[in-house]
């Protein structure tokens, strides 16, 4: 997406609203009613930080796949009507152990002879920046990556703090048995790093596979304006992120469908609505022990 803000969104809130369940106890409920498992507050957070494990697993595990990811974009005008749209193709590629975007298609259509020679160009120079640094600069940016994970852990562990959490139902979701489990904001809550300020802003409700323990859906609300920077951009009351994974080779939980409105002011600009939706296809897993070489090989490499 174009909008930082809502990138950053998007990103704040997948890495942080992971939720998981292990097997809790039941209770006994009036015939075809469902039992709703009873779960104090430590247990769902202890919950949560077990599943923060599993969430980072996956984020390692995607980087092994390639897959198809489209993005279209609604800019609506006052009324809430679409008043302009665009969509944007990418194939997610993995070169030297990272992942890389590669654009295909703009508004489903195949690139122009001239736009694909400039993708193509972008990723030439890309793989033999990969392939031509040194043993220094890989670990360099191998310890940028890691610290990464780290303060999404840390952010996590925040999440414990932030909320107040309600078991609600269970829910059948795609054939398999979910927890649903509600979270609002404590009054309370001091965070302790910048990022999680922002907690305090949001409320949601999470589907936890009950099988696998891995959450599948999130529904985030943000009930308050979350502001970036000086002034550089405020995401308004009512903005909302749904996003939900499938179970993929029976080993990891990636993303299926994430679907974002945001009512955002961008500096001192006026407000504009924007809606996003993004679909992830193909996901293949990449052959490791392949080593990438130029452009033109490519598609053989995977």
């Amino acid at each position: 997406m174009k909008q930082p803000a809502v990138s950053l969104l998007i990103l704040v809130l997948m890495s942080g609203f992971a939720l998981a369940q292990n097997s809790p106890p039941e209770v006994t409920a009036p015939k075809n009613t469902p039992a709703v498992p009873q779960l104090s507050q430590d247990q769902i957070r202890d919950l949560i930080r077990q599943v923060a494990d599993k969430d980072i697993e996956n984020d390692k595990k995607q980087k092994d796949y390639t897959y198809i990811e489209r993005e279209e974009e609604h800019k609506l005008d006052g009324k809430g009507q679409v008043k302009s749209s665009e969509s944007k193709t990418h194939e997610i590629m993995v070169l030297y152990g990272e992942q890389v975007e590669r654009l295909i298609a703009k508004d489903d259509k195949p690139l122009s002879e001239k736009d694909a020679a400039k993708e193509e160009e972008r990723i030439r120079k890309l793989t033999d920046k990969r392939k031509n640094e040194t043993e220094e600069q890989r670990k360099k940016r191998m310890q940028a990556k890691e610290k990464d994970r780290e303060d999404g852990r840390k952010f996590v562990r925040e999440v414990t703090d932030a909320y107040n959490f309600r078991l609600a139902s269970i829910d059948d979701l795609d054939g398999r048995e979910t927890y649903v489990i509600e979270a609002e904001p404590r009054p309370d809550f001091q965070p302790h790093s910048r990022e999680a300020k922002i907690l305090p802003k949001f409320r949601f409700r999470a589907w936890i596979d009950k099988g696998e323990s891995q959450w599948v859906k999130l529904d985030a609300e943000c009930i308050d304006t979350v502001s970036f920077g000086w002034f550089l951009a405020r995401i308004h009351k009512g903005s909302r992120l749904l996003i939900d994974q499938t179970r993929i080779n029976d080993e990891v939980w990636l993303p299926r469908h994430v679907a974002v409105k945001v009512d955002i002011r961008l500096a001192l600009l006026k407000n504009f609505n924007v809606e996003a939706d993004v679909t992830y296809r193909d996901y293949k897993k990449f052959r490791t022990d392949t080593k990438i070489v130029p452009v033109g090989e490519l598609q053989e490499q995977r």
